[in-house]
Formats: structure tokens, sequence, C-alpha cells
């Protein structure tokens, strides 16, 4: 094992950032794992289609998973879905890193103190665009939020790629979503970034403030990348598998593209995986339950 190449089944449509770090990680794993990584893309359902798909595919190493948190663990809190986290095996984590929040340069407050006391004094008024009720967008920005004692309305959008687009034309007033699609926008100062929804601050945008400058580390939310497959692999083709994708992620050219989509490598084992699915699942009930959003 293997003796043909895997299918990596991403839950999403081809140029999100699961779909870039899955093809990524095709590339570079084939000599590791001396087969091809053939990345399937199975869109729709805020992800639950292609989870769906991955928890009825049979155990035998050839169909995996790569995901980020959001159809796991956050979804199933607000939508009734066909699957529960103990459908799945959970290999190793691949990468992690924030949601960013920005606005355009010309907002009246010029850092995020600033902005936050802008919103206490326009409770409600306004906006943020993020990628959809009950996804990763919306909880992580939900949380600061809260912590930080103010409203803001979110408004829908496909993707990060049109929430910016939508920040850009002036539809809505913040930005929220992974850093790729606001970098440059942030290097030719159209836009300015606020927070980041991890404690520390990363290396692609070291200037801008962690919730642990914001004195709340609590509350940190983070996109995860991870390898899972359908219970019941066997045990050593799921070591087989695990040792290739960790060897994989430490290659320079792994480490560099996760640096310019300003994540990083994360490998947690299997165990470690599973630990952080389940206790953000019940973090994440927490938020639905407060928003309102629980499932009936």
């Amino acid at each position: 094992f293997p003796s043909r190449p895997v299918e990596l089944i991403v839950p999403a449509p081809p140029g999100g950032g699961t779909d870039i770090m899955a093809r990524i990680l095709t590339e570079a794993i084939e000599p590791f794992l001396g087969q091809k990584m053939v990345v399937i893309n199975k869109p729709g359902g805020s992800g639950t289609i292609g989870l769906n798909l991955i928890a009825q595919a049979k155990p035998d190493g050839y169909t995996l998973g790569c995901l980020w948190n959001s159809p796991l663990t956050m979804v199933p809190n607000v939508l009734k879905v066909n699957f529960t986290i103990d459908d799945y095996i959970y290999i190793t984590t691949v990468a992690k890193g924030p949601m960013i929040f920005c606005v355009l340069t010309e907002f009246p407050a010029k850092t995020a103190q600033g902005f936050f006391d802008h919103a206490r004094k326009n409770p409600g008024k306004l906006t943020y665009a993020g990628d959809g009720v009950g996804n990763i967008v919306h909880f992580s920005g939900e949380r600061v939020f809260h912590a930080m004692n103010v409203k803001l309305r979110l408004v829908p959008y496909g993707g990060a790629g049109e929430s910016i687009k939508a920040l850009l034309g002036g539809h809505v007033d913040v930005y929220g979503g992974t850093v790729p699609p606001a970098l440059p926008h942030i290097k030719a100062g159209t836009v300015r970034p606020l927070f980041i929804t991890i404690k520390d601050r990363i290396e692609a945008l070291p200037e801008v403030v962690g919730i642990s400058d914001l004195g709340h580390p609590g509350v940190e939310t983070f996109i995860w990348r991870g390898i899972l497959g359908p219970k019941g692999i066997p045990s050593d083709r799921v070591a087989i598998i695990d040792k290739a994708v960790q060897q994989a992620t430490q290659t320079q050219k792994v480490k560099d593209h996760l640096n310019k989509l300003g994540e990083m490598v994360w490998v947690a084992s299997g165990k470690q995986f599973e630990e952080q699915v389940r206790t953000e699942t019940t973090a994440m009930a927490a938020v639905a339950k407060q928003l309102g959003l629980a499932p009936k």
C-alpha cells in the first residue's frame, strides 16, 4: 500500500484556501507516498456533501479527505447533517492560520481599539462580509465581537474572494476571511487590517495585532487544514499516510507556500487532531447557542 493513486476529496470548489493547500500537498507527497495523490473537488452544502462522501467511502485508505474546520465543527451546530464526528479516522493536521478582519484605509478608525470604540458608539450599524452563517468567519468574528462588547451585522457572501470585493466596492464596512484575498490590497495600501483571530502575530503581517494584544486570548479561533478518512482504515495504512503527509509538510516548498498564504505548518497526531475536533465542536455549539442558531 498504496499500489494505485490515492483520492483526496476536498469539500470545496477549486481556488479556495483548502483546495490550494491540498494541491500543494499532493505535489509534495508523491516521493514519500510512492504514488500520486489526486484532488477531487466535491463542493456544496457548506462542505457537508464532501464530508458525507468521505464517511461513506470504502475504508481502504484510497479515499481520504482534506478539509478545514467549518463543515465538521461549526456547520453541524447550525444545520442538520447526516454525519457525526465519530464517522471518521483523524490522520493528521497539515496547517493552521488566522481569520483577518479589515477595513478600507479611509475608515475613520485607524487601529483595532479605535475600531471597537467606533463600533460601540454605533451598535448594530456596521456590517462585515463573511462566508455564510455558521461558518468560520461568522463564528470567529462573533467570539471577538462578544468579548469586545460590540455588535456588527453579518452580510453573507459565497467566499473570501466575494467578500473582499464587497469591501472594495463599499458594500460592507469590514472584510472577514482568510489572509490571501486581502493581502495584495493591504500591501497596496487600499485596505487596513484590524486584527487576526489567533493569539499571536504572523510572519506575513507582523504589524497586525492578535487577540492576545486585545486582551482576550481565550477566544482564539484558527482555521486548520487536516487529513481524515472513513472510520475503519487499517492502522498500518493510516501510519503510512500519516508519515508521508508529515514528510511532505516539512519540505521547504510547502513551508514557503503556507507562509505566502499567511498560514503555518501545524502537524498534530491523529489523537491530537481528534481532540481538537471534539473540543472545538463543543466551543462552537456554545457560540451557535449564543447567536440563537442551534438547529432544532
